[in-house]
């Protein structure tokens, strides 16, 4: 019965979702802007100890997407799309941390320091991977299945992505390197739990068979991205 609900999908949702999981994975200027933003909040909240200064940040970050895009790629086996969304993910992960960094050494002479929402991105446990694979799980059925994409805003909460990573940008401010390797490790271990839950659940839907769906739309937005840097 539960595998059933990953089989009994429509043709359409299946391309809709490619096509709209990609074209949100697309490396464009205003996408590596809302990671800046994401992460410039998380920092401040995370230096304030608000935990709902966190959680806002969590919600505009766009992270996410790349990180299901470079799941869809391995399961359709596409060279091109796994580059792609691991680029995406990379360029990201290097812009969040330049900010998270610049941030910390302007906040930190004003007397913030180590609060209990830094020091809780700080302490590895398994309990988060667990969360990261639910997470994936969560996301990427709910990327499909278009009656729960309200749901996404949830799954971006609960899933450890941005936060992680602006705790390693005020580690490198401090230049504490149990900081910067802990909440790094926290980072890698939520982006790998996802991956490997969303692939096993990209599988089961048996995206593969629109690989041509995917190959088509990563060209039609890779043609866009040229106009638009060409601009």
């Amino acid at each position: 019965m539960i595998f059933s609900m990953f089989r009994n999908l429509e043709e359409k949702e299946k391309s809709d979702a490619i096509e709209n999981l990609i074209c949100e994975s697309t490396p464009r200027r205003e996408f590596f802007m809302m990671v800046i933003l994401s992460i410039a909040m998380a920092t401040c909240g995370l230096l304030l100890n608000s935990a709902a200064v966190i959680i806002g940040s969590m919600l505009i970050a766009p992270i996410l997407s790349p990180i299901l895009s470079l799941s869809l790629g391995l399961v359709m086996s596409d060279y091109k799309l796994i580059k792609r969304s691991f680029y995406t993910l990379l360029k990201s992960t290097l812009f969040a941390l330049a900010a998270a960094v610049i941030i910390a050494i302007f906040l930190l002479p004003q007397e913030y320091g180590m609060t209990a929402e830094i020091e809780s991105r700080t302490q590895v446990s398994i309990v988060y991977l667990i969360i990261a694979m639910v997470a994936g799980i969560a996301a990427s059925f709910a990327y499909v299945k278009e009656s729960l994409n309200k749901t996404l805003p949830g799954v971006a909460i609960s899933v450890a992505i941005i936060p992680p990573l602006a705790v390693s940008g005020i580690g490198i401010a401090m230049l504490d390197w149990d900081v910067i390797s802990q909440a790094f490790f926290l980072f890698a271990s939520n982006v790998v739990g996802i991956v490997f839950a969303s692939t096993i659940v990209f599988s089961l839907m048996n995206l593969y068979s629109k690989r041509k769906v995917a190959q088509a739309t990563v060209k039609k937005e890779d043609l866009e991205l040229k106009k638009e840097n060409s601009v």
